[in-house]
């Protein structure tokens, strides 16, 4: 018997797996034909998957089918058939607990916006589609609608900024097909901006990769933009070129015969769906029936519906009066708020633009300050004026992490801090932080310790270096007021369940202490208690600000107790997911190689006279030669005539930013490693400089070690086959 039962339970485990690759490979298969515009094999393809899916009572699976109706039929033009099978899949949804189908049914409901010209419903369903799943293949299809959304509202810079990640995205289910479409989108604002070469470039390369895949809607438009675009420039013999192989295309027996088959293939799929949903009604009408004398059924029935009637009629009359005063005054309301939205947009933007600029103005010095003092250190100076050098390093390295303080709390506000979720060992984490204020105690002569939980999981998951960020804040003021007295840091685990932990942390001193007071607002930004402290004891005042700001990013709260006189106890608790399987340590800082950088050859793009002397005399020191390139310009022209391993670019520059120049040399070479080596805040533009084209970012001022291993990742990595 005992045989019996598990030879039932492997067979349906293997009916399981076969169920799932079957439908995987229809989904793939489906893809496939619409993207090569076979509509017929792709409703075909579509049917097997409902069939599978309502055989196998899967409503999940059905949800999917009804979507991807939707969408080949909005694609078609059908958009009636494409609103049926939206609703019934807005029906399945109610009673489903599923992500990835919300944030699909949600993106839907954005094409289904667009396709009636409401843009901004549809930036907004969009939005709301990308918080609910992080899929890659629906990310990547939210880009293509908002660029094509941007287009039509005259945003062209936001649209050129989507497309072109597009182009060189890494979609495992349609990379070529949403190349492809954006490159066909940027030829159309080539078009519109008049920038006709780029028009060309964009359109060749589109109809290059749909002649390859076979996207026939593709290769007809590729061939209408490019027979437009040579006739625009007035090469007429290019046009008619391009116009010929759309004639070829029009006239072709396989597309008339191709739209027959596919019409009917599309009424036959929708009258059998539509007769489906007909036939559920009938047999819950005959159910009724059976249940109940239809005669009383019909008494019942046609009395409730005309009372129904008649209370409609009167309530539509009342709420038709009520409706077009709410109106009136909404529309009112609406103008109103849309003006205070956009002064409240235009205040943040200045604020945003000021303190970007103010950052590329602080920071661009302190690189020079702060890469003379690494120079003269490294060239042996006598001992009276080490003193004054290192005095001179504390001072830029004071000066830093006060503007990264204010950027930081601007981020906050901003709302532009998101906590990653990777593994990380917490025990080094605060290891590290120990260690590196270990030196700030022993000038106190006070005890650092760390009281570390053994039953704390090795490998957690969170964000390692906000977690540090957040120690370094509460250590580095407990050693601030503690003088020969003792700093404790305490983690203890509180709760374990399955795959979290619940974690419980504190940082205790016997300094000064706090009063009753002053603990009302030390949270609050640049607060420290009082003058007399602050000019005691110096800082910023935007340490605890900070740790309250990230704990928030954690849904956590920071506690405090103290007494004047006996100390401080700052504590809190955090949830974090912990990796039962892993057994790995996993680093999150960089780990340091040895490259052998001599005979290498670079090309460092920076405006700045001393910047460039700095970077040319680092650079040096490692035997590395470079040329200098004043502007993006400049640059440009260099890596065309030119071999180099590597470009340094910094971002903002006169003339072309970094970005664009970036952009415009990956046009002509796709390999060459370009890092970009700016004062801005790393955070604020990453996605920016990686979607340019540049492969890794390094800020300005920037430690020197950082420095050359970023340059070797890049350069060495590549040269071995190795992804940066």
């Amino acid at each position: 018997m005992l045989c019996i039962f598990l030879c039932t339970q492997l067979g349906t485990a293997q009916n399981d797996i076969s169920s799932t690759s079957q439908v995987q490979t229809i989904f793939d298969d489906f893809l496939v034909y619409r993207h090569q515009n076979r509509m017929d094999k792709a409703l075909e393809t579509l049917n097997r998957a409902s069939e599978i899916a309502e055989n196998n009572e899967d409503a999940k699976l059905l949800l999917d089918t009804y979507h991807q109706y939707s969408r080949i039929y909005l694609e078609e033009g059908d958009r009636e058939t494409a609103l049926f099978y939206w609703d019934r899949a807005s029906i399945l949804l109610k009673d489903l607990s599923y992500p990835f189908g919300e944030a699909f049914h949600k993106y839907l409901e954005a094409c289904i916006r667009f396709d009636e010209g409401n843009n901004f419903q549809s930036l907004k369903l969009l939005e709301e589609s990308r918080t609910l799943s992080n899929n890659r293949n629906l990310g990547n299809n939210i880009l293509l609608l908002e660029g094509y959304i941007f287009t039509n509202i005259e945003k062209y810079e936001e649209a050129i900024t989507n497309l072109n990640a597009l182009i060189v995205n890494s979609d495992d289910k349609e990379r070529p097909f949403l190349a492809t479409k954006a490159n066909i989108q940027l030829a159309k604002i080539s078009q519109i901006q008049n920038d006709l070469e780029d028009g060309i470039i964009h359109s060749k390369a589109a109809l290059e990769l749909s002649q390859k895949h076979g996207y026939f809607k593709e290769i007809k438009t590729s061939n209408e933009l490019l027979s437009a675009i040579y006739e625009k420039t007035g090469a007429y013999e290019e046009s008619l070129l391009y116009r010929k192989n759309l004639e070829q295309i029009k006239d072709s027996l396989f597309n008339i015969d191709k739209v027959k088959l596919e019409a009917s293939t599309a009424d036959k799929i929708r009258f059998d769906h539509q007769m489906n949903e007909i036939n559920k009604l009938t047999a819950k009408n005959e159910e009724l029936s059976e249940s109940k004398n239809r005669s009383e059924i019909t008494a019942i029935l046609t009395s409730a519906f005309l009372t129904i009637i008649s209370l409609l009629a009167v309530s539509l009359f009342r709420n038709n009066q009520i409706k077009l005063k709410t109106n009136d005054l909404l529309y009112t309301k609406n103008k109103e708020l849309e003006l205070a939205r956009d002064a409240a947009v235009s205040a943040m933007e200045a604020k945003t633009n000021f303190l970007s600029t103010v950052t590329h103005e602080l920071r661009t010095p302190l690189y020079a300050v702060t890469g003379l003092t690494h120079l003269l250190l490294e060239e042996n100076p006598a001992d009276h004026q080490k003193e004054h050098l290192k005095s001179l390093k504390f001072s830029g390295d004071y000066l830093l992490n006060f503007i990264n303080d204010i950027l930081q709390i601007n981020k906050i506000d901003a709302d532009k801090l998101e906590p990653l979720n990777i593994e990380f060992k917490l025990e080094k984490v605060l290891t590290d932080v120990v260690d590196s204020l270990q030196p700030n105690a022993n000038e106190n002569n006070t005890k650092l310790v760390l009281d570390y939980d053994s039953n704390i999981p090795k490998q957690l998951l969170g964000d390692p270096l906000k977690i540090s960020q957040i120690f370094m804040n509460l250590v580095g003021n407990a050693l601030k007021f503690t003088k020969e007295g003792k700093v404790e840091v305490i983690a203890k685990m509180l709760r374990k369940e399955e795959d979290q932990v619940t974690l419980y942390f504190e940082v205790k001193d016997n300094g000064i202490g706090i009063s009753e007071e002053q603990q009302m607002n030390i949270f609050d930004s640049f607060e420290q208690g009082s003058v007399q402290i602050n000019r005691e004891y110096g800082g910023t005042g935007l340490g605890l600000t900070i740790v309250k700001s990230l704990l928030g990013l954690f849904d956590s709260k920071i506690h405090l107790e103290s007494e004047v006189g006996h100390g401080s106890s700052f504590f809190f608790e955090m949830n974090l997911k912990h990796d039962t399987d892993a057994i790995d340590e996993i680093a999150f800082e960089l780990s340091p190689e040895e490259f052998n950088f001599k005979g290498l050859h670079v090309l460092v793009v920076e405006d700045n006279k001393i910047n460039q002397v700095i970077t040319k005399k680092m650079l040096n020191k490692k035997e590395i030669t470079c040329d200098i390139a004043n502007n993006g310009n400049e640059a440009i022209d260099l890596a065309k005539a030119n071999t180099y391993d590597a470009i340094l670019m910094d971002i903002h520059m006169p003339g072309i930013s970094g970005e664009e120049a970036t952009r415009q040399i990956r046009k002509f070479d796709m390999e060459i490693p370009i890092i970009a080596l700016t004062a801005i805040s790393l955070d604020d533009s990453l996605d920016s400089f990686y979607q340019a084209g540049c492969n890794d970012v390094v800020t300005k001022p920037f430690k020197p070690e950082v420095f050359y291993q970023k340059i070797g990742e890049n350069i060495f990595r590549k040269k071995t086959g190795g992804v940066v």
